[in-house]
């Protein structure tokens, strides 16, 4: 607390680290959704057209297996993408830095002149981040990336395996461990409660509302089980 009585505000994570951070465990969230949702419609879906305990745990484990490595193969094919395209545009910037140091110390200050400082300033500020780093001053202002924090397409494909396959443990386990006649309602209701937990968890990441997105994710859960238990029991009688 401060001489006038009022207290410090409360402290606010900032920069690129923590979006990125954020934005990881967003993703992991969302993964173990993927993970709930898909392994519960399969599931229950098998479970309505057979009891025997061994098909729902062949289906449930290869629903999951398939689910986490197809994560895994196009959160890796995706990021690479991304840190290609961050790559080419980090080189891109060096080389322009080599040949053309004055320009693009003009266009860095012009940059923050846009940004609200005088000309002057804006001038002052560009020739003190080019003397300390210049590569990196340019990259953060002109393409908003931290050269030193790029995508990992390896950690993203880890994650997102990891997350998918956390979440679809759970309906599996909940199809599996109950008694036969039980199996159905208890999948439904645990299937339910977690996603209002990841939807909540979801909402409070990004700062959305917190029903709106409970709603939104539980009732796309249930449709999904819904739909896939109607479609087990035809197959089921049809068989």
């Amino acid at each position: 607390m401060d001489e006038t009585g009022i207290g410090d505000p409360p402290h606010e994570p900032h920069g690129q680290g923590f979006a990125t951070r954020l934005n990881w465990l967003r993703a992991g969230v969302l993964g173990a959704n993927d993970g709930i949702v898909s392994t519960a419609g399969l599931v229950v879906g098998v479970a309505a057209a057979t009891t025997n305990t061994t098909t729902l745990f062949t289906a449930g484990i290869a629903g999951l297996s398939a689910g986490a490595l197809s994560m895994a193969v196009g959160e890796y094919v995706s990021v690479s993408t991304q840190r290609d395209s961050e790559q080419a545009l980090l080189a891109k910037e060096r080389k322009e830095l080599r040949d053309y140091p004055d320009y693009e110390l003009r266009e860095l200050a012009e940059i923050y002149e846009a940004k609200g400082l005088t000309p002057q300033t804006a001038r002052q500020v560009a020739e003190e981040l080019t003397a300390h780093d210049a590569f990196t001053a340019h990259a953060e202002a002109e393409l908003r990336l931290d050269p030193t924090e790029l995508t990992n397409p390896w950690q993203a494909a880890l994650s997102s395996a990891v997350s998918f396959t956390l979440g679809a443990l759970l309906p599996l386990l909940a199809i599996l461990l109950p008694p036969v006649t039980a199996r159905i309602p208890v999948t439904f209701v645990t299937v339910l409660v977690a996603l209002a937990l990841t939807g909540s968890i979801s909402a409070r990441l990004g700062g959305s509302p917190r029903r709106k997105a409970i709603r939104r994710v539980v009732l796309g859960g249930a449709l999904a089980m819904v739909i896939t238990y109607g479609i087990g029991q035809v197959a089921g009688v049809a068989v």
